[in-house]
């Protein structure tokens, strides 16, 4: 059942602290499994496997024929997510 609240939805998407980083380095450009592995030290193969396919599954990425993973256009709209959490950093933290 969708939230009425649209902070609710979007925070319980990106709940965990690996659904960003891997959509973050995915929307720089499409990667295969062992590129993001390399780009996320302390993921486990577990986690990362999980993770990309429950990606799929909401439609944030796809699983090219050549075996990358790649953005789709609706996650490509987490760059201003990310833009803003760049933001915050920059300001607060």
């Amino acid at each position: 059942m969708k939230s009425p609240c649209p902070i609710t939805e979007v925070a319980e998407l990106l709940s965990d602290t690996w659904t960003m980083l891997i959509m973050h380095h995915l929307i720089e450009g499409s990667k295969k499994f062992c590129e993001l592995e390399r780009a996320l030290p302390g993921i486990s193969t577990r986690t990362l496997t999980n993770k990309l396919k429950r990606l799929a599954e909401v439609d944030l990425l796809v699983k090219t024929d050549e075996g990358l993973y790649a953005v789709t256009h609706k996650g490509k709209g987490l760059r201003i997510v990310e833009n803003a959490m760049k933001r915050y950093q920059e300001q607060y933290l």
